[in-house]
């Protein structure tokens, strides 16, 4: 699976960097950090898989979701997005 959220559709973000720094500080005597390398980095959203309790139909769903789409759970019901989920075609 990948690292998307079901509920939210939260997934990577491709834009940040990674930096190599070497040398000794100038308060230290020494002549001053400098970045030597710069490799590209992912930002990974915060997902984990919840098994919920799906009351309407008397079985347990397991989601691949993040922290904000487990707090939209909690205000609009599970009912709510797995209906609007369905609709925009997700086999739940």
């Amino acid at each position: 699976m990948s690292k998307v959220c079901q509920v939210t559709k939260k997934k990577t973000n491709h834009k940040g960097r990674s930096y190599a720094v070497r040398g000794i500080a100038k308060k230290k005597k020494g002549i001053g950090l400098n970045i030597t390398g710069k490799t590209k980095r992912k930002f990974l959203p915060n997902l984990f898989k919840k098994r919920l309790w799906f009351q309407e139909e008397d079985r347990f769903i397991t989601l691949k979701i993040s922290t904000s789409g487990l707090r939209i759970i909690d205000k609009k019901g599970l009912l709510a997005v797995v209906t609007q989920m369905r609709k925009e075609g997700h086999k739940i």
